[in-house]
Protein backbone atom coordinates (compact mmCIF):
# COMPACT_ATOMS: atom_id res chain seq x y z
CA UNK A 1 0.00 0.00 0.00
CA UNK A 2 2.88 2.68 1.00
CA UNK A 3 4.53 1.41 -2.50
CA UNK A 4 1.14 2.80 -4.59
CA UNK A 5 1.07 5.66 -2.29
CA UNK A 6 4.93 6.55 -3.41
CA UNK A 7 4.43 5.69 -6.80
CA UNK A 8 1.14 7.55 -7.15
CA UNK A 9 2.83 11.03 -5.47
CA UNK A 10 5.50 10.58 -8.09
CA UNK A 11 3.44 10.50 -11.02
CA UNK A 12 1.63 13.38 -9.36
CA UNK A 13 4.97 15.63 -9.29
CA UNK A 14 5.41 14.68 -12.64
CA UNK A 15 1.73 16.02 -14.05
CA UNK A 16 2.19 18.95 -11.57
CA UNK A 17 5.90 20.00 -13.00
CA UNK A 18 4.30 19.58 -16.84
CA UNK A 19 0.92 21.55 -15.59
CA UNK A 20 3.34 24.68 -13.66
CA UNK A 21 5.89 24.56 -16.87
CA UNK A 22 2.37 25.68 -18.95
CA UNK A 23 0.82 27.83 -16.38
CA UNK A 24 3.51 29.60 -16.22
CA UNK A 25 3.65 30.68 -19.80
CA UNK A 26 0.38 31.59 -19.31
CA UNK A 27 1.12 33.92 -16.51
CA UNK A 28 4.03 35.15 -17.51
CA UNK A 29 2.03 36.76 -20.70
CA UNK A 30 -0.93 37.77 -18.51
CA UNK A 31 1.64 39.39 -16.45
CA UNK A 32 2.28 42.23 -19.18
CA UNK A 33 -0.27 42.22 -21.30
CA UNK A 34 -3.39 41.75 -18.76
CA UNK A 35 -4.74 39.08 -21.47
CA UNK A 36 -4.73 35.14 -20.96
CA UNK A 37 -3.99 34.24 -24.25
CA UNK A 38 -6.16 30.52 -25.27
CA UNK A 39 -4.20 30.14 -28.04
CA UNK A 40 -1.45 29.18 -25.71
CA UNK A 41 -2.44 25.47 -26.31
CA UNK A 42 -1.60 25.99 -29.57
CA UNK A 43 1.05 26.88 -29.85
CA UNK A 44 2.14 23.70 -28.01
CA UNK A 45 0.23 21.49 -30.61
CA UNK A 46 2.61 23.38 -32.88
CA UNK A 47 5.88 22.64 -30.94
CA UNK A 48 4.68 18.82 -31.35
CA UNK A 49 3.38 18.80 -35.11
CA UNK A 50 7.34 20.24 -35.91
CA UNK A 51 9.04 17.32 -34.93
CA UNK A 52 7.22 15.52 -37.90
CA UNK A 53 7.00 16.38 -41.69
CA UNK A 54 3.79 17.60 -42.89
CA UNK A 55 1.74 14.55 -44.22
CA UNK A 56 -2.30 12.92 -43.95
CA UNK A 57 -0.74 9.33 -43.28
CA UNK A 58 -1.55 7.61 -39.99
CA UNK A 59 2.61 7.09 -40.02
CA UNK A 60 4.61 10.05 -38.89
CA UNK A 61 8.16 10.89 -40.84
CA UNK A 62 10.14 12.58 -38.04
CA UNK A 63 11.61 15.88 -39.68
CA UNK A 64 13.19 17.99 -36.38
CA UNK A 65 12.71 14.91 -34.27
CA UNK A 66 15.37 13.19 -36.59
CA UNK A 67 18.13 15.86 -34.86
CA UNK A 68 20.78 15.11 -31.86
CA UNK A 69 18.95 16.10 -29.05
CA UNK A 70 20.19 20.22 -28.08
CA UNK A 71 19.50 20.30 -31.74
CA UNK A 72 15.79 19.25 -31.43
CA UNK A 73 15.08 20.76 -28.51
CA UNK A 74 16.37 24.70 -29.96
CA UNK A 75 14.80 23.90 -33.02
CA UNK A 76 11.02 23.28 -31.73
CA UNK A 77 11.64 25.96 -29.43
CA UNK A 78 12.53 28.60 -31.95
CA UNK A 79 9.69 27.34 -34.39
CA UNK A 80 7.15 27.95 -31.32
CA UNK A 81 8.46 30.83 -30.10
CA UNK A 82 8.76 32.68 -34.03
CA UNK A 83 5.07 31.13 -34.10
CA UNK A 84 4.23 32.95 -31.04
CA UNK A 85 6.19 36.08 -32.61
CA UNK A 86 4.50 36.16 -35.53
CA UNK A 87 1.20 36.00 -33.98
CA UNK A 88 2.00 38.75 -31.80
CA UNK A 89 3.15 41.18 -34.90
CA UNK A 90 -0.34 40.05 -36.83
CA UNK A 91 -2.91 39.85 -34.00
CA UNK A 92 -2.01 41.12 -30.95
CA UNK A 93 0.45 44.63 -31.67
CA UNK A 94 -2.80 45.88 -34.31
CA UNK A 95 -5.02 45.43 -31.39
CA UNK A 96 -2.51 47.02 -28.46
CA UNK A 97 -5.25 49.67 -27.17
CA UNK A 98 -8.50 47.43 -27.24
CA UNK A 99 -10.23 46.03 -24.19
CA UNK A 100 -9.07 42.73 -22.39
CA UNK A 101 -11.93 41.11 -23.78
CA UNK A 102 -11.60 42.23 -27.50
CA UNK A 103 -7.46 40.91 -26.96
CA UNK A 104 -9.04 37.80 -25.29
CA UNK A 105 -11.77 37.04 -28.43
CA UNK A 106 -8.44 37.69 -30.78
CA UNK A 107 -6.81 34.58 -29.11
CA UNK A 108 -9.52 32.44 -29.60
CA UNK A 109 -9.68 32.86 -33.12
CA UNK A 110 -6.26 32.98 -33.36
CA UNK A 111 -6.17 29.19 -32.20
CA UNK A 112 -8.86 28.49 -34.17
CA UNK A 113 -6.90 29.62 -37.18
CA UNK A 114 -3.74 27.63 -36.02
CA UNK A 115 -5.55 24.36 -35.33
CA UNK A 116 -6.88 24.63 -38.91
CA UNK A 117 -3.85 25.13 -40.27
CA UNK A 118 -2.44 21.73 -38.41
CA UNK A 119 -5.19 19.90 -39.75
CA UNK A 120 -4.71 21.04 -43.33
CA UNK A 121 -1.14 20.02 -42.72
CA UNK A 122 -1.46 16.77 -41.04
CA UNK A 123 -5.26 16.06 -41.07
CA UNK A 124 -7.44 15.06 -37.69
CA UNK A 125 -5.10 11.83 -37.82
CA UNK A 126 -3.06 11.04 -34.48
CA UNK A 127 0.64 10.58 -35.03
CA UNK A 128 2.95 8.46 -33.18
CA UNK A 129 6.22 9.74 -32.76
CA UNK A 130 8.52 7.57 -31.11
CA UNK A 131 10.73 10.22 -29.32
CA UNK A 132 13.39 9.32 -26.63
CA UNK A 133 11.93 6.07 -25.58
CA UNK A 134 15.18 5.57 -23.59
CA UNK A 135 13.19 8.43 -21.67
CA UNK A 136 10.31 6.17 -20.75
CA UNK A 137 13.07 3.39 -19.43
CA UNK A 138 12.30 3.50 -15.54
CA UNK A 139 15.01 2.52 -13.37
CA UNK A 140 14.08 0.90 -9.73
CA UNK A 141 14.77 2.88 -6.10
CA UNK A 142 13.42 1.59 -3.01
CA UNK A 143 10.80 -0.44 -4.30
CA UNK A 144 9.74 2.01 -6.92
CA UNK A 145 9.82 2.15 -10.65
CA UNK A 146 10.49 5.82 -11.68
CA UNK A 147 10.34 6.76 -15.76
CA UNK A 148 13.77 8.83 -16.15
CA UNK A 149 11.03 11.43 -17.83
CA UNK A 150 9.18 12.23 -14.69
CA UNK A 151 12.11 13.26 -12.66
CA UNK A 152 13.36 15.60 -16.23
CA UNK A 153 10.13 17.14 -15.71
CA UNK A 154 10.00 18.04 -12.52
CA UNK A 155 13.75 19.36 -13.34
CA UNK A 156 12.90 21.37 -15.82
CA UNK A 157 9.96 22.38 -14.54
CA UNK A 158 12.20 23.84 -11.09
CA UNK A 159 14.92 25.13 -12.90
CA UNK A 160 12.64 27.10 -15.42
CA UNK A 161 10.72 28.75 -12.87
CA UNK A 162 13.99 29.68 -11.04
CA UNK A 163 15.97 31.01 -14.40
CA UNK A 164 12.76 33.33 -15.10
CA UNK A 165 12.65 34.81 -11.34
CA UNK A 166 16.25 35.50 -11.96
CA UNK A 167 16.00 37.27 -15.46
CA UNK A 168 12.60 39.35 -13.80
CA UNK A 169 14.74 40.37 -11.48
CA UNK A 170 18.32 40.45 -12.04
CA UNK A 171 18.12 41.87 -16.09
CA UNK A 172 17.44 45.12 -17.32
CA UNK A 173 14.62 43.67 -19.82
CA UNK A 174 13.16 41.87 -17.03
CA UNK A 175 13.30 44.95 -15.12
CA UNK A 176 11.05 47.01 -17.81
CA UNK A 177 8.72 43.45 -17.90
CA UNK A 178 8.14 44.16 -14.68
CA UNK A 179 7.24 47.90 -14.87
CA UNK A 180 5.34 47.40 -17.71
CA UNK A 181 2.85 44.73 -15.71
CA UNK A 182 2.63 47.06 -12.93
CA UNK A 183 1.64 49.86 -15.47
CA UNK A 184 2.25 49.83 -19.18
CA UNK A 185 1.13 53.60 -19.71
CA UNK A 186 3.86 54.83 -17.39
CA UNK A 187 5.85 52.22 -18.15
CA UNK A 188 6.06 53.86 -21.96
CA UNK A 189 6.61 57.49 -20.52
CA UNK A 190 9.48 56.43 -18.28
CA UNK A 191 11.22 55.26 -22.12
CA UNK A 192 9.97 51.50 -21.78
CA UNK A 193 9.85 50.20 -25.44
CA UNK A 194 6.36 48.42 -25.25
CA UNK A 195 6.35 46.71 -28.04
CA UNK A 196 9.64 45.19 -27.18
CA UNK A 197 8.96 44.52 -23.96
CA UNK A 198 5.51 42.53 -24.96
CA UNK A 199 7.55 40.84 -27.71
CA UNK A 200 9.99 39.50 -25.23
CA UNK A 201 6.94 38.25 -23.07
CA UNK A 202 5.20 36.77 -26.27
CA UNK A 203 8.70 35.04 -26.93
CA UNK A 204 9.31 34.03 -23.51
CA UNK A 205 6.07 32.15 -23.40
CA UNK A 206 6.44 30.91 -26.60
CA UNK A 207 9.44 28.83 -26.00
CA UNK A 208 8.32 27.81 -22.75
CA UNK A 209 4.89 26.22 -25.00
CA UNK A 210 7.77 24.38 -26.93
CA UNK A 211 9.31 23.03 -23.93
CA UNK A 212 5.58 21.37 -22.76
CA UNK A 213 5.32 19.61 -26.54
CA UNK A 214 8.43 18.23 -26.30
CA UNK A 215 7.57 16.56 -22.60
CA UNK A 216 4.04 15.53 -23.67
CA UNK A 217 5.52 14.12 -27.38
CA UNK A 218 7.78 11.96 -25.29
CA UNK A 219 5.20 11.00 -22.56
CA UNK A 220 2.69 9.88 -25.04
CA UNK A 221 4.45 8.89 -28.06
CA UNK A 222 1.23 10.56 -29.97
CA UNK A 223 0.29 13.87 -31.26
CA UNK A 224 -2.82 15.09 -32.10
CA UNK A 225 -4.32 18.20 -33.46
CA UNK A 226 -6.25 18.30 -30.09
CA UNK A 227 -3.68 17.81 -28.06
CA UNK A 228 -2.62 21.23 -26.68
CA UNK A 229 -6.27 22.12 -25.37
CA UNK A 230 -7.02 19.75 -22.80
CA UNK A 231 -3.24 21.18 -21.19
CA UNK A 232 -4.20 24.51 -21.55
CA UNK A 233 -7.61 24.53 -19.74
CA UNK A 234 -5.60 22.91 -16.55
CA UNK A 235 -2.66 25.43 -17.14
CA UNK A 236 -5.29 28.37 -17.38
CA UNK A 237 -7.34 26.94 -14.14
CA UNK A 238 -3.96 26.44 -12.02
CA UNK A 239 -2.97 30.33 -12.86
CA UNK A 240 -6.74 31.76 -11.56
CA UNK A 241 -6.16 29.49 -8.30
CA UNK A 242 -2.41 30.83 -8.22
CA UNK A 243 -2.71 34.28 -8.29
CA UNK A 244 -3.39 36.29 -11.10
CA UNK A 245 0.01 38.24 -12.72
CA UNK A 246 2.01 36.17 -10.48
CA UNK A 247 4.46 33.39 -11.71
CA UNK A 248 5.41 32.10 -8.38
CA UNK A 249 1.34 31.52 -7.87
CA UNK A 250 1.18 30.66 -11.69
CA UNK A 251 3.74 28.02 -11.35
CA UNK A 252 2.18 26.92 -7.85
CA UNK A 253 -1.68 26.65 -9.18
CA UNK A 254 -0.83 24.68 -12.48
CA UNK A 255 1.48 22.23 -10.25
CA UNK A 256 -1.77 21.86 -7.46
CA UNK A 257 -3.94 21.11 -9.94
CA UNK A 258 -1.58 18.58 -11.97
CA UNK A 259 -0.81 16.75 -8.69
CA UNK A 260 -4.74 17.18 -7.67
CA UNK A 261 -5.52 15.66 -10.83
CA UNK A 262 -3.49 12.52 -9.89
CA UNK A 263 -4.48 11.75 -6.51
CA UNK A 264 -8.03 11.60 -7.32
CA UNK A 265 -7.80 9.27 -10.67
CA UNK A 266 -5.57 7.05 -8.12
CA UNK A 267 -7.69 6.86 -5.34
CA UNK A 268 -11.77 7.57 -6.28
CA UNK A 269 -13.82 4.74 -5.97
CA UNK A 270 -14.06 3.18 -9.76
CA UNK A 271 -17.55 4.17 -10.05
CA UNK A 272 -16.96 7.76 -9.19
CA UNK A 273 -13.71 8.42 -10.99
CA UNK A 274 -15.34 9.16 -14.42
CA UNK A 275 -16.38 12.37 -12.58
CA UNK A 276 -12.36 12.89 -11.66
CA UNK A 277 -12.62 16.47 -13.59
CA UNK A 278 -16.15 17.59 -11.79
CA UNK A 279 -15.03 16.94 -8.57
CA UNK A 280 -11.48 18.87 -9.25
CA UNK A 281 -13.48 21.71 -10.88
CA UNK A 282 -15.65 22.05 -7.55
CA UNK A 283 -12.82 22.01 -5.73
CA UNK A 284 -11.64 24.64 -7.71
CA UNK A 285 -14.34 26.94 -6.83
CA UNK A 286 -14.53 26.10 -3.02
CA UNK A 287 -10.93 27.53 -3.16
CA UNK A 288 -11.93 30.83 -5.31
CA UNK A 289 -14.81 31.16 -3.02
CA UNK A 290 -12.65 31.30 -0.04
CA UNK A 291 -9.92 33.00 -1.36
CA UNK A 292 -11.25 34.70 -4.80
CA UNK A 293 -8.14 37.00 -5.51
CA UNK A 294 -5.62 33.22 -5.57
CA UNK A 295 -3.20 31.66 -3.65
CA UNK A 296 -0.33 34.18 -3.95
CA UNK A 297 -2.07 38.16 -4.15
CA UNK A 298 0.44 39.94 -6.42
CA UNK A 299 0.46 44.01 -5.26
CA UNK A 300 -0.04 45.66 -8.74
CA UNK A 301 -3.21 43.57 -9.28
CA UNK A 302 -4.71 45.14 -5.76
CA UNK A 303 -7.39 47.77 -6.52
CA UNK A 304 -6.23 51.13 -6.27
CA UNK A 305 -7.48 54.17 -4.29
Amino acid sequence: MMGYFSQTVIDALSWGGLYALAALGIGLLYGVLRVINFAHGDFITVGAFSLIVPSTQATAQLALGALPAPLLIIGTLLVVTLVALLSDLLVFRPLRGATPSTIMIASFALGYVIQNIVLLLYSSRPKAVDLWPELNEAFGFAGLRIPQLQIWTVTVAALLMVALTVFLKASSYGIEMRAASEDLRMARLLGVRANRVIALAVALSGALAGAVSLIIATQSGVVSYQMGGPVMLFAFIGTIIGGMGSLVGSALGGFAVGFSSVILQAYLPDDIRPFRDAILFALVILILVIRPQGLILVKTMRERV
